[in-house]
């Protein structure tokens, strides 16, 4: 079951953040990154989720981690609990430019809000 990230993927590093942008990690993946940061465990002994370290308003909207590549209103979320200060973070740290029109569609969209927001979440611990 989840929770059996690619140790090689942790900690997050901005060449993660690239992986997800450039298409290189799988939507799986992707979500589980940011199922992580968010504080989700998978306790596999009792085959359900440990929700413990996950903050209150995802918790209560969401008991089970959302598939964020998939839908629209997880992602929605997750835009609006990136931090004004950091919504740039993708083109101001990365010099991430976005995707050409005919790259354009909401996978790729999600993909780079999960990429943004986890970006978000790195700064912010190191800030912390």
């Amino acid at each position: 079951m989840p929770d059996m990230i690619d140790p090689s993927l942790l900690p997050l590093t901005p060449s993660t953040i690239w992986q997800i942008l450039r298409n290189e990690l799988g939507d799986e993946t992707v979500n589980e990154l940011v199922w992580w940061a968010l504080g989700y465990r998978y306790d596999a002994a009792n085959n359900a989720w440990d929700i413990t370290d996950v903050a209150e308003d995802w918790r209560t909207t969401y008991p089970e981690p959302p598939d964020f590549i998939g839908s629209r209103p997880a992602t929605v979320k997750l835009t609006r609990s990136i931090p004004q200060q950091y919504k740039q973070l993708l083109k101001e740290d990365l010099g991430f430019e976005g995707y050409s029109v005919q790259e354009l569609n909401p996978r790729l969209t999600r993909r780079a809000t999960a990429a943004n927001w986890l970006l978000a979440y790195l700064r912010s611990q190191a800030e912390g």
